[in-house]
């Protein structure tokens, strides 16, 4: 079979409901799409952090003395990774863990002043990030994909190893 002949097989097929070439999947254009950010996050950011390591950072910025099971559900990692997560921004001296006198069972954790200088050069940075991002698109199409994308990972959330979790679920006490 020729290659042309090939090509209007394989549009064929596609037309008809069936497999079209790996790169139209939408699997794999969500990988590509998660490498081009995370290369350009490296390239914008620097300074040797990594974007989750980011989110671990604003998070505990926003929410100082959290506990690292906490934390792990307000970034969307499971508890394991985030424990080695603190552990290696402690070891950088940007994230400091304490036990509390009342219980041993688990470790409040918060920013340092150098964790937090480091986030106050970071954050302008993140601006750059999401326009070099997003710059290939006009802004109606920025907006619809951030829509998009925003709500594939809302509705998707529970189908995650590690659902993230925002604290907008009951309390412990019962209350919202």
């Amino acid at each position: 079979m020729s290659f042309t002949a090939k090509r209007s097989t394989q549009r064929i097929r596609r037309n008809n409901g069936s497999a079209g070439e790996v790169y139209d999947e939408p699997g794999h254009l969500i990988r590509r799409a998660q490498q081009i950010a995370v290369s350009l996050f490296h390239s914008t950011m620097g300074n040797g952090i990594t974007p989750i390591q980011y989110c671990v950072l604003r998070v505990l910025q926003e929410h100082p003395e959290i506990d690292q099971v906490t934390l792990a559900r307000f970034c969307a990692l499971d508890t394991s990774t985030a424990a080695d997560l603190a552990v290696r921004l402690e070891e950088r001296g940007l994230v400091r863990r304490m036990m509390p006198m009342k219980s041993k069972r688990f470790r409040l954790l918060h920013l340092t002043p150098e964790g937090a200088a480091l986030l106050k050069k970071l954050i302008p940075r993140s601006a750059v990030l999401a326009s070099r991002l997003l710059q290939a698109l006009n802004r109606e199409e920025q907006k619809i994909l951030m829509q998009l994308l925003k709500k594939f990972v809302h509705l998707n959330n529970d189908e995650s190893r590690a659902p993230l979790d925002r604290g907008f679920v009951k309390a412990r006490n019962g209350s919202r």
